[in-house]
């Protein structure tokens, strides 16, 4: 019986990638805190992931030669910006940096959430490959 990366990795591949790219997306919001006409942008993950799944199946690409651009394809749609939670200061940025912090925080919760679980497959696997627990 063959073994499935997909099958072990499940719906987790996707996840982490999704979750790297809300951080990248909050990192920024925090970043651009004080520019002046920044708007945050927040991100819906399971249009998100949705997107991941189906974007891996359609797009297979190889760099096959060292001069050849590295290409990273992102799920299009998926960044909304987001709905002030506080008044506006005058110079219309809606980047609450507190609000913004907590979100960074759980979403790096959920990104080691993914990679122990994700972990433990690896680590069940192993064992079974390598006949250990009998």
């Amino acid at each position: 019986m063959a073994l499935s990366m997909d099958k072990l990795m499940g719906i987790q591949q996707y996840t982490l990638g999704v979750r790297t790219q809300r951080a990248e997306l909050i990192a920024n919001n925090i970043a651009n805190a004080d520019t002046p006409g920044y708007k945050a942008k927040g991100l819906d993950f399971q249009q998100a992931l949705q997107q991941a799944q189906r974007g891996m199946e359609n797009y297979k690409l190889a760099r096959t030669h060292e001069k050849h651009f590295s290409v990273e394809i992102q799920p299009q749609g998926t960044e909304k910006f987001r709905v002030p939670t506080q008044p506006d200061t005058g110079d219309g940025n809606t980047v609450d940096v507190q609000l913004e912090q907590n979100l960074y925080a759980q979403n790096a919760l959920e990104y080691e959430m993914t990679m122990n679980f994700l972990d433990g497959r690896i680590s069940g696997v192993k064992k079974a490959l390598g006949g250990q627990g009998r």
